[in-house]
């Protein structure tokens, strides 16, 4: 049996990046100053060109205060998150 996973919504991802960002009135250099990566990096992850490095991540969510579990849950957006459904396989005590 074949099983597919759904895709991750990276444009989610990207978009949630955005947000914070915004939220916090930061430009392109101030979070390149607080995340260490170079403004060139963060202005293609925005503009969906490159994804990022998990270390590139790591860094952002660091720089934004927020959980890296958080961010990247976004990338679950348009589908049932693991662990979250009715997994019929999961086993009850009895």
């Amino acid at each position: 049996m074949t099983i597919f996973l759904p895709d991750p919504d990276f444009e989610a991802l990207r978009l949630e990046l955005a947000r914070l960002r915004a939220a916090r009135g930061w430009t392109y250099d101030e979070l390149a100053a607080r995340s260490g990566l170079a403004r060139r990096t963060l202005i293609e992850i925005e503009q969906g060109r490159t994804i990022g490095t998990l270390k590139t991540w790591h860094a952002l969510a660091h720089a934004l205060s927020t959980p890296l579990d958080q961010l990247f849950g976004t990338l679950c957006g348009d589908h049932e998150s693991p662990g979250q459904g009715g997994d019929s396989r999961s086993t009850q005590a009895t």
